[in-house]
């Protein structure tokens, strides 16, 4: 029976990897940022063993037990505001090679780091592990760093590494920030709903999804290899949008156009999952329609 170690489990992917592995039988040892407001949403499981630690304690931290496979999402700084604090992003590149010595003394055989399309910069074509990377922020610049150095030390250290670049993952327990929770909560409230012209092409994966992909990575995946965890369905944001509105709150009119594009906005993000299905077999994709209503249910279970 396979036992795992998640950093970062609070978030979308790490709940939904963290549900799925309770469903499994799995053994889950959540490595969790000390204070963190998601652990009042951890499942109470006797499968899951809950330690609290920093990522600048990862170097000298010494837990009991043996595990199979180090899935590494923490990361600090992920705010827009923060991602070219550089000392910061720096500092996690540092902790990403601590989260490797620390899967080396819990014994994990696969270490699997959580990239970004962030990585990538700005394309215009379908993202593969080959597409070259060419990042623009602080952010970018060190998940690519970090996911370089760190398949060179779990070399060294005889571990499995395997890197994923992950698109725009939605879901219960997800950020409020992110487009899709944020709007869901104007929604719900009724405020205005200002956006940009809406014409990027996205790509939207519901949190479950993400979490079998990274399931089934872990047993199938190839060591060195990168992959792109994403729907691989891409179209105009301003599609993906309605599709909220008419879930959530029919009614009511987004405004496009209102809002100025970011600086060095990406304009084309979708996956290409020919390299991760040829390695995992063929994916099954929750309707984005179906994955809202879910998401929407979890926000207003924490509005009551």
């Amino acid at each position: 029976m396979m036992k795992v170690v998640i950093t970062g489990p609070t978030g979308a992917i790490g709940m939904a990897l963290i549900q799925l592995c309770i469903t499994k039988q799995i053994e889950v040892l959540a490595i969790c940022r000390k204070g963190s407001p998601g652990l009042v949403y951890m499942p109470q499981n006797p499968l899951i063993h809950i330690v609290e630690a920093n990522l600048d304690e990862y170097a000298a931290l010494e837990l009991p037990g043996q595990y199979d496979v180090f899935y590494h999402f923490a990361w600090a700084s992920t705010s827009r505001e923060s991602r070219n604090d550089v000392y910061s992003q720096n500092q996690n590149v540092t902790h990403t090679l601590d989260a490797v010595r620390l899967a080396k003394r819990l014994g994990c055989h696969t270490f699997i780091g959580a990239g970004s399309q962030a990585e990538y910069g700005r394309s215009e074509m379908p993202l593969t592990s080959r597409t070259p990377a060419f990042p623009e922020n602080g952010y970018g610049i060190a998940k690519l760093c970090a996911g370089q150095l760190s398949r060179i030390l779990c070399e060294q250290l005889e571990i499995k590494h395997i890197w994923t670049r992950i698109l725009s993952v939605y879901g219960p327990y997800d950020d409020e920030h992110t487009m899709v929770i944020s709007t869901i909560k104007r929604l719900l409230s009724q405020e205005e709903l200002p956006f940009t012209q809406g014409e990027q092409i996205w790509d939207f994966l519901y949190s479950e999804d993400a979490a079998d992909m990274l399931y089934r990575l872990a047993i199938q995946g190839e060591n060195f290899r990168t992959y792109c965890i994403g729907s691989g369905e891409g179209r105009k944001l301003k599609t993906f949008i309605r599709e909220i509105v008419d879930v959530v709150a029919p009614k009511q009119e987004p405004v496009f156009g209102a809002i100025p594009h970011n600086r060095n906005q990406v304009m084309h993000l979708v996956a290409d999952l020919d390299e991760l299905e040829q390695d995992i077999g063929p994916v099954t994709l929750t309707p984005f329609a179906l994955g809202i209503r879910k998401t929407m249910e979890e926000v207003m279970r924490r509005l009551q």
